[in-house]
């Protein structure tokens, strides 16, 4: 009787390799990435916890929040412009800066990590502060209302 390679390999490999091979046809490294709406609903958690009260993000206070220039004389489009769709530049560095908005920039708002360190470093860059949990909820907010 003749053998086949994946007869010779044990039930346990084969499972794997099939479940990988299958998923990797069904599922794409996007699709297994945060969308911003996630992370909306995680900032929403937190002013639900810190305030009962809570009734919602406001995508106007978010464009607000973004367009104002604040005491360190920046504001958010003072590097990723006016419009958020459009590619920016860091005003120090120079700097290329992708869009913001995920409807011109897909990959924003999709990494946990990269998230949370980008709210840390850019509101204390422009708020001289971190950012709340409503600030950065409003924030998304605005971004993923525009199309």
């Amino acid at each position: 009787m003749k053998m086949n390679i994946l007869d010779r390999l044990p039930l346990r490999f084969n499972a794997l390799l099939i479940f990988h091979l299958c998923g990797g046809l069904l599922i794409s490294p996007r699709a297994l990435a945060e969308a911003p709406e996630s992370f909306i609903k995680l900032y929403g958690e937190q002013c639900k916890q810190e305030n009962s009260s809570f009734q919602g993000f406001d995508p106007a206070r978010g464009r607000q929040l973004y367009s104002k220039q604040q005491a360190s004389d920046w504001s958010c489009a003072t590097c990723h412009t006016e419009d958020p769709k459009s590619p920016g530049e860091h005003c120090e560095t120079h700097k290329k800066i992708q869009p913001i908005a995920p409807a011109a920039n897909p990959d924003r708002f999709t990494d946990a990590a990269k998230v949370e360190k980008w709210f840390k470093r850019s509101c204390k860059d422009v708020l001289g502060r971190e950012c709340s949990a409503q600030e950065k909820g409003d924030f998304l907010a605005y971004l993923t209302s525009l199309k």
